[in-house]
């Protein structure tokens, strides 16, 4: 599949799915080898596709489903779509967009009390940007009922553990209050949506409907009429964002598209110089350029060391371990496909190769070295 027109929507709960899946055309099945159900279908409008998939409660189970769903589609984006409780007053019925997301539960127990040792992923920057674009234009909640007031988008921290929060009052509910202050809404399952995307390195968007206010009010009159209601919200919202991102160039994956002119180059020289290539006349010399492009790149080789330029940088503590192990993985794909050398295999290369890229963005040295590896990948016939 082309991924870059192509979103990957999960969600936790059957009524969020419905919610999305009533938005899209046409969906149709699709079985995965392991048994996971997905659907796939066009986005209003036709300007992309979604694979929509049912993750179930939980970080651990929508960690693991997020990496399948990744791993069989390469989307352009994966969003995790659905309810959650307010941690303050945002109303309900209002769409909360994670800036980042706490998993929360991580600490340690001491004698004086519990200790946070939280980890965070933080929103790619585009979809943060894309997100908040949308909002600002107004146009995501055209089809809401006139009978319902206007839902908002707020921006900010989502707080995901492992149980259900139904009190404001709980030692719990205080602990999350004092620890986690700025966060807006708290569920279930960001954290492990968030932390499969960043080892995949696949852009993450954590998107939610505020269905209740965490305050003993869930499986209540009030909550059933809220719950449809919030995941409406999310689900429009979140499909106007993936038609967004799949219609917006994807900059972490842009290349000069600018051609390399064949020719001559001048270049004027004051004293000795050496020369492999073309004539010095006086001052002068002239270099014919190739027009047949860059020297061949023996790629096991160059694969080789750039594996163990990853181990270096590991060691020198510029990769954590969660990074390296992820990179190593992609590595072990991309000179897989070299070496079974089928138009099949080239492709998982390069995707695997593509993914490295986003796992090494913010060491420039390696990227550049991982753009070229992707140029001669997609160089072979």
């Amino acid at each position: 599949m082309t991924s870059n027109d192509l979103v990957v929507v999960l969600t936790a709960l059957n009524l969020e799915y419905e919610a999305v899946r009533e938005r899209l055309v046409s969906p149709e099945p699709y079985r995965h080898p392991r048994g996971t159900r997905f659907e796939i279908g066009s986005l209003p409008g036709g300007h992309g596709r979604v694979v929509l998939g049912l993750t179930g409660k939980g970080n651990q189970s929508s960690a693991v489903l997020t990496e399948r769903a990744i791993q069989e589609f390469s989307p352009a984006a994966l969003l995790f779509v659905g309810v959650a409780g307010a941690l303050w007053d945002t109303p309900l019925g209002d769409v909360v967009v994670g800036t980042h997301v706490y998993a929360y539960h991580g600490g340690t127990s001491e004698d004086d009390g519990l200790k946070a040792r939280p980890r965070a992923w933080e929103s790619p920057h585009e979809i943060s940007q894309t997100a908040a674009h949308l909002a600002r234009l107004g146009t995501w909640d055209r089809f809401t009922p006139a009978e319902r007031p206007r839902p908002r988008v707020h921006f900010g921290p989502i707080a995901a553990g492992e149980i259900v929060q139904n009190s404001r009052v709980s030692h719990e509910a205080e602990w999350i209050r004092q620890t986690f202050n700025d966060a807006l809404a708290v569920e279930m399952e960001g954290a492990g949506i968030a932390q499969a995307g960043h080892l995949s390195a696949t852009p993450v968007a954590v998107v939610r409907g505020i269905s209740d206010r965490a305050d003993g009010a869930k499986a209540t009159e009030a909550d059933r009429k809220w719950q449809p209601v919030a995941a409406a919200n999310a689900a429009a919202f979140a499909l106007e964002l993936a038609t967004e991102l799949i219609e917006a160039e994807p900059s972490s994956m842009r290349e000069n598209s600018t051609p390399r002119d064949s020719g001559s180059v001048t270049n004027t020289a004051h004293g000795s110089v050496g020369v492999q290539a073309g004539h010095v006349s006086g001052g002068t010399f002239h270099v014919a350029l190739n027009s047949a492009g860059p020297a061949p790149v023996d790629l096991p080789d160059q694969l080789a060391e750039l594996r163990e330029e990853v181990s270096r940088e590991r060691s020198a503590g510029r990769i954590d371990e969660e990074t390296h192990e992820a990179a190593s993985n992609e590595l072990d794909i991309a000179s897989k496909g070299i070496e079974e050398a089928t138009p099949q295999s080239r492709k998982t290369s390069l995707l695997a190769l593509k993914r490295l890229m986003g796992l090494l963005g913010d060491l420039a040295s390696l990227a550049t070295k991982v753009g070229t590896l992707i140029t001669a990948v997609k160089g072979l016939s």
